[in-house]
């Protein structure tokens, strides 16, 4: 790259999120990421083109100090991946609506936080931007037996932002997009049984971290695409098997 880009990478300590900081640092990238307790983190070598905020993500302060953070040490924003998320399954009777608020504030409120910032950050620099959300295959397939009907009204409210804001900033050349992953090997499922999980895509595997960290990097990399959704799931999304 001719000029080194900066990415700010939410819920980056763990899963998902440290992959997505390895393999942006590796390709010579600035990257920002935050989490909770990220600074407590042994995963990441410490390094000149890395910078580490703690923070909730749906606390209006972190989104503020980490792009001034990323603005003062990098001077830029030049993508975001909203990765940070919860997810936990019960029979919809059993939700309450404060599990629905928690959900909301993590899935919802902290990505319109973090998306209001680096976008008003890529305006004034003019050079456009990106964005990219991980979302859920559940959001277009849901699975019987997996009961996930309140995080998937926040997902799903992922996917349709991502496509209006898509739209709203394409003159801007800001692209805005979404990786819709099925089931991966991450500490989330770490107490699922293998074969189980397995079951959940007609192609009957469990995706890699990496898989998904590669189809972030695509969007993230590809000035033609904005407004999609890609499903990196086993053919979930497909129906039924």
């Amino acid at each position: 790259m001719s000029v080194q880009k900066t990415v700010v990478v939410t819920g980056a300590s763990q899963g998902i999120g440290a992959g997505i900081v390895k393999t942006f640092l590796d390709k010579g990238y600035n990257v920002v990421g935050t989490s909770r307790r990220i600074s407590e983190t042994a995963l990441f070598e410490r390094a000149e083109r890395l910078e580490l905020v703690n923070g909730d993500v749906s606390d209006p302060d972190t989104a503020e100090r980490v792009a001034q953070r990323a603005v003062e040490r990098f001077g830029s924003i030049d993508a975001l991946v909203n990765n940070a998320g919860i997810f936990f399954t019960k029979p919809f009777l059993e939700y309450t609506v404060d599990d629905f608020r928690q959900l909301s504030a993590t899935n919802v409120e902290g990505f319109i936080l973090f998306t209001n910032h680096a976008i008003r950050q890529m305006l004034r620099q003019k050079s456009g931007g990106s964005i990219v959300t991980i979302t859920s295959s559940l959001t277009d397939h849901p699975i019987a037996g997996v009961n996930a009907s309140l995080p998937m009204i926040t997902k799903g409210g992922l996917n349709a932002i991502t496509k209006s804001l898509a739209l709203e900033f394409a003159g801007d050349n800001i692209r805005v997009n979404a990786v819709s992953p099925g089931v991966v090997d991450t500490p989330l499922h770490a107490s699922n049984p293998k074969d189980l999980l397995k079951s959940l895509s007609p192609m009957g595997t469990i995706t890699a971290v990496q898989e998904i960290v590669n189809g972030v990097v695509y969007l993230t990399e590809s000035a033609n695409i904005t407004g999609e959704v890609l499903h990196v799931d086993n053919g979930a999304h497909l129906g039924k098997w």
